[in-house]
């Protein structure tokens, strides 16, 4: 059930039919794994703590940097020099007190990431290497939990949902492969500040769509954002039968 405080907090989302009380319960109801606190996290814990997700856990290993606060919105000057994940705990619960954090402090291996994605119903990952995000991946296809995956640098992003629960779903291997380990890093390329705020906003929306069940998510395609011209354009993405990730999941 719903509070007669939550029904006032969450009114507005509610009136939306396509959400409605119902959908409001299932976001109660959900819980929810954000990798990375930084330029792509904040926005996303941000939105989904204030929508009514039940459980955040907040996974990362880095403090809070003076670099960071160009575009890190969760974190603020006071916070410089702590770790993100204390200070994006204290910017949460001050935002929706009715919203249960999990904090993940450390460096997730193997194992520990494994244990971090069967805890919840949906994971972001909001980091920002190609290591990190292969590792989500395969723990997500093993897990069979949907991933809501952002990337944004200098004045482009991108952004896709993967699925493992649906056939026709591929994976983040079966669109990236193997990468590039001469990826550049936002410290080394540079970005703009409202690009990571944008990508991390649409994956707190496709978050939302797929934990309250509406709308049609980003499976099997990915949103290519072009800051520099205010452009959108949408590749179709198929899976890879012969992916050494997800192909041999869905009865080959």
């Amino acid at each position: 059930m719903l509070s007669d405080q939550e029904l006032l907090r969450y009114s507005r989302q509610i009136l939306l039919p396509q959400i409605d009380v119902d959908g409001q319960l299932r976001l109660k109801q959900s819980r929810a794994l954000i990798v990375g606190l930084g330029g792509l996290g904040s926005p996303v814990a941000l939105y989904l703590a204030a929508a009514g997700v039940g459980e955040l856990h907040l996974a990362d290993f880095d403090s809070v940097d003076l670099t960071n606060l160009q575009r890190q919105v969760l974190h603020d000057t006071p916070s410089v020099g702590r770790s993100k994940v204390d200070s994006a705990l204290a910017r949460l619960a001050a935002l929706n007190p009715e919203v249960a954090l999990h904090p993940l402090r450390g460096a997730l291996d193997t194992d520990s990431l494994a244990a971090a994605v069967a805890a919840v119903d949906l994971v972001l990952d909001c980091s920002d290497n190609f290591a990190t995000r292969e590792a989500v991946n395969a723990a997500c296809v093993a897990a069979a939990k949907p991933l809501v995956s952002g990337a944004a640098i200098r004045l482009e992003g991108q952004l896709s949902v993967f699925d493992p629960r649906r056939d026709d779903s591929p994976c983040y291997h079966c669109l990236y492969g193997h990468g590039s380990e001469a990826e550049l890093t936002c410290s080394e390329a540079g970005v703009v500040g409202p690009l990571v705020g944008l990508v991390g906003s649409l994956q707190a929306l496709e978050a939302l769509k797929l934990l309250a069940g509406f709308g049609e998510p980003l499976v099997g395609r990915l949103l290519l954002v072009d800051a520099l011209a205010s452009r959108f354009r949408e590749l179709r993405v198929r899976r890879d039968p012969q992916c050494p990730v997800c192909g041999g999941r869905h009865g080959q």
